[in-house]
């Protein structure tokens, strides 16, 4: 199924450009959503269950949609139908906008990676809470967690950053099982200044007394381009504050692995960033308790092992998706599922 999508799908699809393939499949996506026989037929991809809690929420199984891939929400009965452990919409930003000029997605196939400067174009928290009310009060019910990644509308200056924060926070909360803090991305200027500590320490005070009541769980979104000694800052910073989860990580700005002729402004994803996330992965897990919901070059099961290996719990896939198609889910979910079956050595480790 997978190699079908590899050799007659996505030829077709990447005959167009990106964002016009992109709006298409989500499109498609978004129909299925809403008609019962197509999402009998995307229950085909899924993989087996393999129920996991992780700050105290349960996943069907480890294997998440990655924050950008259907920023507001859209296809969700799809997503879930394709046998997602859990989704993460987003980001969505306090304000409606219209994301960094066109175009703005750019694909790599001989590096299997993306080159994206989108901007955080999403329809406003506003527009998305309304959407996930009709679809909560709907006859349809979501059965895995729904993530809500929130960042920084670019019209809102960095010293109103919090109250942009906290707006979005407020009014999306009750839809989403965790909201993520994603104060990381490349594409909207200074936003990764949240990430030093006093600035994040300052937004995650702030985004904590608007969550006492039932308080949802709160996960902080970090860039791979970070140094050791800012990453050990980062990590200080969450287990002060109780943060629920670390994402690892975001797209990077190090194109080093993309020949000139075919680089682009934006932030790099795909396979060059696999061992630069796996590391930070590793670096988190070796320093803290604290959760990691690893993103970053996830192509395949090996890259997936890899990830858990390091050290996290949960995964999420978005290049990989558009690269390898909807059989990717399958191939992950079997190979943990060999992962955990398998007899251990005494020093823990499975045999070969």
């Amino acid at each position: 199924m997978n190699n079908g999508y590899e050799r007659f799908v996505r030829p077709l699809l990447f005959y167009f450009d990106a964002e016009s393939t992109h709006h298409f499949a989500l499109g498609l996506l978004q129909a299925a959503s809403h008609f019962d026989p197509s999402l009998q037929v995307l229950k085909s991809f899924q993989p087996a269950r393999q129920p996991k809690t992780v700050f105290g929420i349960e996943f069907p199984n480890p294997i998440g949609l990655a924050a950008g891939f259907d920023k507001n929400g859209v296809a969700l009965a799809a997503w879930d139908a394709l046998g997602f452990g859990f989704i993460e919409m987003g980001t969505v930003t306090a304000r409606p906008q219209p994301g960094n000029p066109k175009p703005r997605i750019f694909r790599l196939p001989e590096q299997q990676a993306l080159i994206n400067r989108l901007g955080f174009n999403n329809e406003g928290a506003d527009a998305i809470a309304q959407r996930l009310h009709h679809w909560r009060t709907g006859k349809r019910r979501l059965g895995l967690p729904l993530g809500i990644n929130i960042g920084k509308s670019r019209l809102t200056p960095l010293e109103g950053a919090v109250d942009d924060y906290v707006y979005s926070f407020r009014v999306l909360r009750k839809f989403a099982d965790y909201i993520v803090l994603n104060v990381s991305s490349p594409n909207t200027p200074g936003l990764r200044e949240l990430q030093g500590p006093a600035a994040l320490s300052t937004l995650l005070d702030a985004i904590g007394n608007s969550n006492r009541t039932n308080p949802t769980p709160l996960a902080v979104k970090i860039s791979p381009d970070l140094t050791v000694d800012h990453l050990d800052d980062i990590i200080s910073v969450c287990e002060e504050k109780r943060v629920a989860a670390i994402v690892a990580t975001n797209t990077t700005t190090d194109h080093s692995a993309i020949p000139q002729r075919l680089d682009q402004e934006g932030g790099l994803s795909g396979a060059p960033l696999r061992l630069k996330s796996t590391d930070f992965v590793r670096s988190i897990a070796t320093r803290s308790t604290i959760p990691v919901i690893a993103a970053g070059g996830i192509l395949d099961a090996a890259s997936a092992l890899e990830k858990i290996e390091a050290g996290a719990q949960l995964l999420q896939i978005y290049t990989g998706y558009i690269y390898r198609g909807p059989g990717l889910l399958k191939e992950i979910g079997e190979a943990l599922v060999r992962q955990t079956s398998a007899p251990s050595t005494p020093s823990g480790r499975a045999t070969e």
